[in-house]
């Protein structure tokens, strides 16, 4: 029986709304997750983030292995009680974090050394079947994670929804290489289900993962093989792509491949405004990305304005005596409480924190609101005319 309850089907695309249950909660669905990377949304309270409209949060299973440790974790009876937020958490697997960190001989195979001068902190030494040798980025340590480690760490955090542990190709691979990097991210996916059968904590569901790259057919068997397997959900993740027409593409060949399969389906680190509506018109039920907290830290909110990619960048001079609020008639603290981009452009310039937490406070409650609209729209029947009144950057 699936955790993610169907309650509302748009006829004309794979969008759908419900419930998706898990032993913390539900999330109301579609939605978007906010990161808590290292056990927190930056610089916010977790009351603040429920009070956005709020149901999960994702917690990353490869840094909170570095600092603090999984044990330490553990002896505060778990990621929830650790950080105060006692609602839904779904931690990643690290997979995508120790990938990043640089393939080292990615094209001499899964045995090979790192190159001269990359064996350095944050940096994978080698790729075996067994999992992932890599160094620290905080100390250099020699550290190893493979399918059974990482969902031992995500046991002892105890979220509520883990996901396997996954190979992240790197958009410029060859096929080939592509390829066996799926089949070897499918024999961990069988890893991780073992170790989780034997030894997984108690209502705690398990996403697997499609990988395959931009290669249809590897996509689709990927996603195929995942989906045959007693997963909980469904996770897309990878190389989506060189640009956003690719990347809907990508995600279409996934969707279209499990289109009658009733478990949710999560796309990995993809948040722009633009990617979730359509990511939910190809019946993506949550989403996750670091973008909007990102932005907020770095001066830039969430407008409509879609020329402009949904964005204003208040680090810009011509803001400096600006009287217009970020966004007329938008609830979140920065403009109900009448804020001006002029001095939220002061704070950015001044480098204070409480700019930080405005615009972070802003771009969430955007995000928030824009799932909220597409998720009534859904259960309306009216997700056609919502959808195109998104894109053209009417969200009041």
């Amino acid at each position: 029986m699936s955790a993610l309850e169907i309650q509302h089907r748009d006829p004309g695309t794979l969008a759908r709304a419900g419930v998706l249950r898990t032993p913390h909660g539900e999330i109301r669905t579609p939605a978007f997750v906010p990161l808590a990377t290292k056990a927190t949304v930056k610089s916010l309270l977790p009351h603040e983030v429920a009070e956005l409209g709020y149901d999960m949060v994702l917690g990353n299973t490869f840094h909170l292995f570095l600092d603090p440790g999984h044990e330490r974790i553990r002896r505060f009876r778990g990621l929830h009680e650790f950080m105060g937020w006692r609602a839904p958490i779904i931690t990643d697997s690290g997979g995508f974090q120790v990938f990043s960190m640089g393939h080292g001989t990615v094209a001499d195979e899964v045995k090979g050394r790192a190159p001269m001068g990359q064996e350095r902190m944050g940096k994978i030494l080698a790729i075996e079947e067994d999992g992932v040798a890599f160094r620290s980025y905080l100390n250099g340590e020699t550290l190893f994670m493979g399918p059974e480690t990482s969902m031992e760490i995500q046991g002892a955090l105890g979220s509520d929804i883990a996901l396997v542990f996954d190979e992240c190709t790197p958009f410029n691979v060859t096929r080939e290489y592509t390829q066996r990097s799926t089949e070897r991210t499918h024999r961990w996916l069988d890893r991780c289900l073992a170790w989780h059968d034997a030894r997984g904590p108690e209502g705690q569901l398990v996403y697997g993962i499609s990988q395959g790259g931009v290669h249809e057919d590897l996509r689709v068997e990927s996603t195929q093989a995942v989906a045959s397997r007693p997963v909980d959900g469904i996770a897309i993740g990878g190389s989506l792509g060189a640009d956003k027409p690719q990347m809907y593409e990508v995600v279409s060949w996934a969707t279209a491949a499990i289109a009658d399969d009733p478990r949710p389906r999560h796309l990995l680190g993809i948040g722009e405004v633009d990617d979730l509506i359509r990511g939910v018109e190809l019946g993506i039920d949550t989403f996750d990305c670091a973008m909007p907290t990102r932005l907020g830290r770095h001066g830039v909110a969430v407008v409509n304005d879609p020329e402009r990619r949904w964005r204003v960048d208040l680090t810009a001079g011509r803001f400096k005596d600006s009287d217009e609020p970020l966004l007329e008639g938008c609830p979140c603290p920065a403009c109900a409480l009448g804020y001006t981009r002029g001095y939220l452009r002061y704070l950015v310039h001044a480098r204070e924190l409480t700019g930080q937490r405005l615009l972070t406070l802003h771009n969430l409650a955007y995000l928030s609101r824009l799932m909220q609209r597409l998720r009534a729209a859904i259960a309306e029947g009216t997700l056609a005319a919502t959808a195109a009144a998104l894109r053209a950057g009417e969200l009041p």
